[in-house]
């Protein structure tokens, strides 16, 4: 007997149950999920383009989904609920999907759940919805903080903490390019070709490539389907990484045969971009807590043909002696809470804040034991892919307070940033960057 064949949905489906029971990353669930095989291109591009919709949505989907039901959405047991978000994203988002399709398909998943009256109130609420899609209730205005909340499907407590940090205008900006499709960035190998170069290269091998706005050396892409196929990239012509992570190694000034540790370096972006800017002369050490993360950043820099790195497995809270007073830089981006790369991974929105409670800590210790290795007179940069000022200019703060023999140094970057204090967050819908902080710090001679 022929094995069932998952589809686009099904899929979909299961990717978002084992986010919610699980407390899986979709973006590793939904790999697992697709590795598995069985969906055609196009099927695995609609299962994708579900998953993060509804993650991206999932509190404005509620909303409406509560409207038409009997019961709260909250109160939903797995899969049902699931299975009512995919049916809504699908008639509110996806023009290409007739609602008819959306509700039947639902209503298919529901059964195959095989949970009593399931399909019979996913096929009443989600034809509800569809009859009233152009004339849905209004989110209530009153809470300023909550109407944003439910509009782009940003927890209450992080709206409000948005509102203060941005004002109204700003915030809703922001929330706004969180729920978009971040543009696909690289950086170019200068080892091997110059951004011109690769952009012609590329561009004849039909993917669009332009410069990014402002930050050299970084091209930005679209067409591009399986990146890993292109010729360009098995040639190690250059590196998928946010402009922002770009420019952590220019706010550092590295140069050429200069020592570097980069403690915190899976997946490798930021140790690969400081070989770039070393032009390979010097030595850089790729840490990490785990052992099975140093097998891709060896593969990374094989592939970019990079002879100055190599790894080493430590945890970034733990003094190695050997270590100490033995780099001219080193680089910390520390483990944190992921809200600068919301379009990226939309789940960070919802992680626990119980969990982002705690960053600070675990970011204070590494940061603390990672100064011991600077050198007198060298450099010491601190950055993350978050906005929040209790994860970045707090942490620094609190370092510097308790460290007199560090102090902050100003650094310059590129237009529209120019000279710096010392510290920068980059907004995305400023920057057109992720959201991120950098801070550099010298270690008085």
């Amino acid at each position: 007997m022929r094995e069932h064949q998952p589809s686009a949905r099904e899929t979909a489906l299961r990717v978002l149950v084992s986010c919610r029971t699980n407390n899986a990353w979709a973006d590793a669930a939904l790999k697992a999920q697709l590795c598995r095989g069985g969906l055609s291109a196009a099927d695995a591009a609609l299962c994708s383009r579900i998953v993060y919709g509804v993650i991206q949505n999932q509190l404005l989907l509620d909303f409406y989904i509560g409207a038409y039901c009997s019961q709260r959405p909250d109160h939903l047991q797995p899969p049902l609920l699931e299975i009512l978000r995919i049916g809504a994203y699908q008639i509110l988002f996806l023009d290409k999907v007739p609602d008819s399709a959306a509700v039947n398909t639902s209503v298919e998943l529901a059964k195959l759940s095989k949970r009593g009256q399931a399909a019979s109130l996913v096929n009443a609420v989600l034809r509800k919805l569809a009859q009233n899609k152009n004339c849905l209730p209004p989110i209530p205005e009153r809470d300023e903080a909550r109407a944003l909340s439910i509009r782009y499907s940003h927890p209450k407590w992080l709206t409000k903490r948005l509102l203060a940090l941005l004002g109204r205008e700003e915030a809703e900006a922001f929330m706004a390019v969180g729920n978009g499709v971040a543009p696909m960035t690289i950086q170019v190998n200068p080892l091997k070709i110059s951004a011109e170069e690769l952009a012609e290269e590329l561009t004849a091998a039909g993917v669009t490539a332009v410069p990014h706005a402002w930050v050299p050396g970084c091209l930005e892409l679209s067409g591009t389907g399986d990146l890993t196929a292109l010729p360009a990239f098995q040639a190690g012509k250059f590196l998928v990484q946010d402009p922002a992570a770009r420019l952590v190694s220019l706010a550092a000034g590295i140069q050429p045969g200069q020592r570097i540790l980069d403690v915190c370096a899976a997946p490798g972006g930021k140790s690969f971009s400081a070989a770039f800017a070393m032009r390979d002369a010097g030595s850089v050490l790729a840490c990490d807590l785990h052992e099975n993360k140093l097998k891709r950043i060896q593969e990374g820099a094989a592939r970019l043909g990079l002879t100055c790195i190599r790894t080493a497995a430590a945890d970034g809270r733990r003094q190695v002696p050997d270590w100490v007073e033995s780099f001219d830089t080193v680089l910390v981006d520390a483990p944190c809470s992921g809200l600068g790369i919301i379009r990226k991974k939309p789940d960070a929105r919802y992680k626990r804040l119980d969990d982002l409670f705690a960053l600070p800590v675990i970011q204070a210790a590494i940061l603390d034991n990672a100064a011991a290795y600077v050198r007198s007179g060298g450099v010491l940069v601190y950055s993350t892919c978050t906005i929040l000022p209790e994860e970045n200019q707090q942490v620094t703060d609190a370092f510097l307070a308790e460290h007199p023999v560090f102090c902050r140094e100003p650094f310059r970057l590129p237009e529209p940033v120019g000279e710096t204090q010392g510290q920068l967050t980059l907004w995305p819908q400023r920057h057109d960057t992720d959201g991120f902080y950098i801070c550099r710090m010298r270690r008085r001679p």
